[in-house]
Order: C-alpha cells, then structure tokens, then sequence
C-alpha cells in the first residue's frame, strides 16, 4: 500500500516524465529501494527530503505539498496483512490495539527483540 510520500514521489517523477530508474540514479539509491518506498514498504529516509526539494527545484507550495506527504507518511503505519497466516493478522491486530498502552519497560524489550532478529537476517 503506497504511503502519501510514495505517491508524492510516484507523481513527481511520472510529471517529469522519468523512469523509476532515473529518480532513483539522482536520488543516489537503487531502484528497488525507491520502488519499495513508492509502494510503501520502506520509509524514506530524511535524508532524502531535501535532495528532493533540491534537484527537482520544488517551488513554495509544492515543497508544502510534499512536507505534508512526509508527516502524513510518518503518522501512520500501513500493513499488508492479505497473504499472512491468521495467527499473524491476531498479532498485529493486538499489537495495534496495545501500542499505546505499553510502558517504556515492554518498548523497550519489543524494540530489542525487533534488532536482534534483525541482526539474525543481516548475518
């Protein structure tokens, strides 16, 4: 599911006529990466905010436009739970339901737990 900023940024580069490789070449980052924020599936890193008002020469109002994108991007979190096991959609839905409810202690742990299965996918 494409966030705000991947279609913000889908329409950019559609409007100036580019290929995603070419977004991509001047972005100094792979296509695949670039493809993966346009489809929502990576976060733009905010390096890249102001590359993007800088080489596409953002005027006023389309900088705003594109500002707004980002934080709408930022303040939500979509998931594509259609090919996932039933046991996984209970775990994500009852996550969402928690969220705002765990102390610092259990985010704490959780965000642990997130790094090392991340180190364990990396190595």
């Amino acid at each position: 599911m494409a966030t705000e900023v991947g279609k913000y940024l889908r329409k950019l580069r559609i409007d100036n006529e580019e290929i995603l490789k070419n977004m991509a070449d001047k972005l100094k980052v792979s296509s695949s990466f670039l493809s993966a924020i346009e489809n929502g599936k990576k976060n733009m890193p905010e390096s890249m905010e102001e590359k993007i008002i800088i080489i596409y020469n953002l005027d006023d109002e389309k900088i705003r436009e594109f500002r707004k994108a980002v934080e709408d991007s930022l303040n939500s979190i979509q998931m594509d739970l259609k090919d996932t096991s039933n046991e996984r959609k209970q775990l994500a839905i009852n996550f969402a339901r928690k969220f705002d409810s765990l102390d610092d202690d259990l985010t704490k742990q959780i965000f642990e737990m997130l790094k090392e299965s991340d180190k364990g996918d990396n190595g």
